[in-house]
C-alpha cells in the first residue's frame, strides 16, 4: 500500500523576536524544519538557503538507501551558505539547525537532524523522539552532570554543538525506520520544546485534527512566553489514495499559513462590508 503524508504547518515569530528566522517545507514525501542563527539577516538567509536545497529531494529514484538523497540536500545547502558568506562577509557566523523526514516509496522514514530542532513519532498513542540534540545540554546529560529537570532551566540550553554553517566538515547521521499508516510525526524548532513540557506536547498530539493540533502547539509556546520563533509540522501517514483536502506542498519563512488565512478572511470581510455599504446607499437614494 503506497503511503503519503498529510500535514499542517504553523510558524510564528513569537512575542520577543523582531523577525522569524525559522524556515519550513512540507510535501507529501518530505518534511523539513530549519532554525536559523546568526542575527536578523544571517539566520533567515541560512535557514532559507538550506530548506530551498532540501526541497529538491525527489520522492522517486532513491534506491535502497535514501540516505544519499538526504545528505546531498544538506550538503548542497551547506555549500550555498558557504558561498553566501564568501559573497557577503557580514554574514560570517550565520548557520542553521535542520530536522527532516523523508518518506520513501518502500514505506520507510529517513530521519536526520543537525542541531536542536527535533522530530517525534506518535505511534499507538505513545510519543517517542526520533532525533537527538546536538547541544551542550545533551552532552552534559549524557555525561550525567545534569538531570532532565536541571536541563529544562539551564541558562545555556540553547547552545548547539553542531549546525549547518558552511563548514566542509558536516556528516549528519540518517536513521531509517519503518513507516506505518496511522503514524503521526511532529517536527519542530526549539521555540516549542524549550517552553512546552513533553507531556503537554504528547497530550495535544493525541488529538485527532492536525490543523488544530499544530495551532494549539504554537499557542502553548506563546502562552509560555513566546521567547523564540516557533515552527511546527504535524504530519499523518496515510494511504496515498485517501481523500484529504490538506497536505499540499507548503514552504514558508516568516509568513505562515495562519497569516495567509487571516488575510483571506480580511479580504472576504472587507468585500462583504463594501457590499453592505453599497446596498445601504441604494436604499437611501430610493427612499
Amino acid at each position: 500500500m503506497p503511503l503519503t503524508l498529510r500535514f499542517a504547518v504553523r510558524s510564528d515569530k513569537g512575542l520577543v523576536r523582531e523577525s522569524n528566522e525559522d524556515s519550513v517545507f512540507a510535501a507529501s514525501h518530505l518534511l523539513v524544519v530549519a532554525d536559523g542563527m546568526g542575527g536578523h539577516a544571517g539566520g533567515e538567509v541560512a535557514s532559507a538557503a538550506l530548506v530551498a536545497r532540501m526541497a529538491n529531494i525527489a520522492p522517486i529514484g532513491l534506491g535502497d538507501d535514501p540516505s544519499h538523497a538526504v545528505l546531498s540536500g544538506i550538503a548542497a545547502g551547506n555549500e550555498d551558505i558557504a558561498r553566501r558568506i564568501a559573497e557577503r562577509p557580514e554574514l560570517e557566523g550565520m548557520g542553521t539547525t535542520v530536522t527532516s523526514v523523508l518518506l520513501t516509496p518502500d514505506a520507510r522514514f529517513a530521519v536526520t537532524n543537525v542541531g536542536d530542532s527535533r522530530t517525534y513519532l506518535l505511534r499507538g498513542g505513545e510519543l517517542s523522539p526520533l532525533t537527538r540534540d546536538d547541544s551542550l545540554i545533551q552532552t552534559l546529560m549524557d555525561k550525567g552532570r545534569i538531570s532532565e529537570a536541571e536541563a529544562a532551566v539551564h541558562p545555556h540550553r540553547s547552545v548547539v554543538t553542531c549546525a549547518v554553517v558552511g563548514s566542509t566538515q558536516l556528516a549528519p547521521a540518517v536513521t531509517l525506520l519503518p513507516a506505518a499508516p496511522g503514524d503521526r510525526l511532529l517536527l519542530c524548532s526549539d521555540g516549542l520544546t524549550d517552553l512546552v513540557p513533553y507531556e503537554e506536547i504528547a497530550r495535544l498530539l493525541r488529538e485527532p485534527e492536525r490543523e488544530s493540533v499544530a495551532g494549539g502547539l504554537v499557542e502553548l509556546a506563546l502562552r509560555a512566553g513566546g521567547s523564540d520563533n516557533v515552527t511546527v509540522i504535524v504530519a499523518d501517514v496515510v494511504d496515498e489514495h485517501m481523500t484529504d483536502a490538506e497536505g499540499f506542498p507548503t514552504s514558508a519563512g516568516q509568513e505562515t499559513q495562519d497569516a495567509s488565512r487571516r488575510g483571506r478572511r480580511s479580504l472576504l470581510l472587507g468585500g462583504a462590508l463594501v457590499l453592505v455599504a453599497g446596498v445601504c446607499c441604494l436604499l437611501l437614494l430610493w427612499g
